[in-house]
């Protein structure tokens, strides 16, 4: 009797055991869970509360948002026109997009629907090898590789403009959009592709007719997250787009972006000045613009699941 009351003693104490481990794993991994969520909403908060006395006190939103005059340390008169930054950012992440989607979506078909065995793991390696690559690096091939190709190639004064940002951004944006493009093709059910190859389709109608269309909102979630990554990009941009601030015309001209602004900025900027506030509310619409575009994303990709 006492040994099997020992042994009872023993046996509970390990379930004791396993559900205090238990609870304690619950524990990690609920924190880790909202970890970003209480992240992003740091983030938030902090870029917020440092531009709010700029935004309700000195901001003037018909000149932000429609003044191309970006001039916050003239001493006579001190402008605080973001279209230029603005249309510097977008003509960048457009340019890159026209690049990187012909590009990811390429390499995510020819990975997912016709590479085989070592060539697919060996493409996919590749791939995020290229995602690995630090954007400074890319901003280095930008400024001394693409700069005097540009002026060889279109006999222009200047290389970093829009279409050598575009193209380094395009690049970089790549990776991602072809993985995401990739798994997107990969969750298409082989039922479909055999329903469309028994009716007489070929290899490549059943890609165009079929895989491409039902593969839709991953692909369009792709585009987004290259948009976003577009968007938020800073030392590349910066290196490649000549940072001049200019409304632009053509591909050829050089431009700066926000994410430029804040960074070549920042650092000189006196705090609590009016300065100060105008590159935290720049912040405050970089946050939510990418906010949006990425929560767009998430919703296309619970599209996908739902279906």
């Amino acid at each position: 009797m006492p040994g099997r009351a020992g042994a009872g003693a023993a046996e509970y104490d390990r379930r004791n055991l396993a559900w205090y481990v238990d609870r304690l794993v619950q524990v990690v991994v609920f924190l880790g869970g909202i970890s970003a969520i209480v992240m992003i909403i740091g983030i938030f908060v902090f870029i917020t509360r440092e531009g709010l006395s700029f935004v309700f006190g000195t901001l003037d939103l018909g000149e932000f948002f429609f003044s191309p005059r970006w001039a916050p340390t003239s001493e006579s008169n001190p402008t605080y026109g973001a279209l230029a930054l603005i249309a510097g950012t977008a003509s960048v992440t457009g340019t890159a997009m026209l690049v990187a989607i012909p590009f990811s979506l390429g390499a995510a078909i020819y990975i997912a629907e016709f590479a085989t065995g070592k060539t697919r793991e060996t493409l996919k390696v590749l791939v995020e090898m290229l995602a690995a690559i630090p954007s400074v690096v890319w901003g280095f091939i930008g400024l001394s590789i693409m700069n005097a190709l540009i002026i060889q190639l279109f006999d222009v004064p200047v290389g970093l403009n829009v279409l050598n940002a575009g193209i380094i951004l395009g690049l970089m944006a790549a990776p991602i959009m072809t993985t995401i493009a990739e798994d997107a093709l990969k969750a298409v059910p082989d039922d479909y592709r055999a329903a469309a190859e028994a009716m007489g389709a070929t290899r490549w109608q059943v890609i165009f007719k079929v895989v491409l269309p039902a593969a839709r909102n991953g692909l369009v979630s792709a585009v987004l997250l290259g948009v976003g990554r577009g968007f938020g990009e800073t030392m590349a941009v910066l290196m490649a787009s000549g940072h001049s601030v200019n409304l632009p015309g053509s591909v050829f001209d050089s431009v700066r972006a926000l994410t430029a602004t804040i960074a070549a900025e920042l650092g000189e900027t006196a705090v609590g000045s009016d300065h100060y506030g105008a590159l935290f509310t720049l912040g405050i619409l970089l946050f939510i613009v990418t906010f949006v575009i990425n929560l767009t994303a998430d919703l296309v990709v619970r599209g996908i699941k739902k279906r």
